[in-house]
């Protein structure tokens, strides 16, 4: 049976993206491109769906971004909505998700259309049929379709044959669909805070929680744990393991040094480093703790060369599971994967355009033993400035 992850996605009008399909995204997909060319939009996207689906609500994400005009193609007056579609792959069988975003006065989103399906492939008579959440609200209706109907309320015949099941699946995977960037490192950011002891259930999106996520799997998979610090220590040989104690319900990120009993805290060590230990432990968490799809903006910045190396095995072993989309401007990591693996991005008239590779396209390179960072690095990909 085929891991839990997205197949389709369709995207109009977001930002760079004014008309990208993608279909048959496989377990690790690689966005390469030059500074601009809208790797980080497409990751946006779906922080976008994230929100939009889960607490913080779409009126929060647009709020915190810039308003609806930053979101759209070109702006309002080229573009007036943002169309999409999902379909994700679960062991039931594929669901489909889509949406239409208007742009409304002062400077917020309504949903235009709103709907979803389920399709079992193991079903002789399958029902494709969609069902349609209206128009006109400001947060999406799925959520409430994932309830079962009150007996009181009144409901379109297309929502009381919906399955609230098939609702509940799409919002709980498409929530889990976790965008990761370390990049903040500053003398405020969050990894070098005090932080909560027990929020401890999974590796935040900034990774502020990573002495608290560190500080569980010591107590309860050590083995985990010590895989952690073995990995760290291939790339930074004068680190131990960490050193984090609870202190009134708080946790602060401290590590230990070999040949010495000195600790360093997250303010002595380097924004590489940093991002380092955060991107190893995402990297080995125990499923429970991890989503089903992991979005990695340039987890390249800042680290050395083998670190980089490292970090790319670890996502091809993490695949296994999970399905893992990375945006990169490393040669280095690109050459951690295959051409099938690689999507070439480039800006043409403002619009982001995607390109898959294929491998008989550049067989006669790879017979020379070229890597495929080598490829790009030459400009035979394409996706340079």
């Amino acid at each position: 049976m085929k891991p839990t992850g997205i197949e389709y996605v369709r995207i109009q009008g977001f930002r760079s993206l004014k008309d990208v399909e993608l279909s048959e995204l496989p377990r690790v997909a690689v966005l390469i491109g030059a500074n601009g060319s809208g790797k980080s939009n497409f990751v946006r996207f779906f922080e976008m769906l994230s929100w939009m689906l889960g607490p913080r609500r779409l009126a929060e994400f647009v709020a915190s971004r810039g308003g609806a005009d930053d979101q759209l193609h070109g702006g309002n007056r080229r573009t007036p909505r943002i169309e999409a579609e999902v379909r994700l792959r679960t062991d039931e069988g594929r669901n489909d998700y889509r949406f239409m975003l208007s742009r409304a006065q002062p400077d917020h989103f309504i949903f235009a259309e709103e709907a979803f399906r389920f399709d079992d492939p193991n079903d002789l008579h399958p029902t494709t049929n969609w069902y349609y959440l209206g128009s006109g609200h400001l947060e999406a209706k799925i959520v409430e379709a994932a309830q079962p109907p009150s007996s009181s309320a009144h409901y379109s015949l297309d929502w009381l044959e919906a399955n609230p099941l098939t609702a509940e699946r799409i919002i709980n995977r498409l929530r889990r669909c976790s965008v990761y960037q370390f990049h903040d490192t500053s003398d405020e950011s969050n990894f070098k805070k005090k932080w909560d002891a027990e929020d401890n259930n999974y590796l935040l999106s900034h990774g502020g929680n990573l002495a608290a996520v560190l500080h569980r799997l010591e107590r309860e998979n050590i083995k985990r744990y010590e895989r952690i610090c073995q990995h760290i220590s291939r790339v930074l040989p004068v680190f131990d393991r960490f050193q984090i104690e609870e202190s009134y319900g708080k946790v602060l990120l401290r590590w230990k040094a070999k040949w010495t009993d000195k600790t360093f805290g997250a303010h002595l060590t380097s924004d590489g480093s940093l991002r380092f230990f955060a991107l190893v432990t995402l990297l080995n968490l125990p499923p429970e703790m991890l989503p089903d799809v992991l979005l990695l903006d340039e987890p390249e910045l800042g680290l050395h060369p083998a670190a980089i190396a490292l970090i790319g095995g670890m996502i091809k072993s993490l695949a296994v599971e999970r399905q893992v989309i990375v945006a990169t401007q490393s040669p280095l990591l690109v050459d951690e994967f295959g051409l099938d693996e690689i999507f070439v991005l480039d800006l043409q008239d403002g619009r982001t355009e995607f390109r898959k590779l294929s491998l008989d396209d550049y067989q006669v390179w790879l017979d020379d033993n070229f890597t495929s960072g080598e490829l790009w690095q030459k400009n035979l990909l394409g996706g340079r400035p």
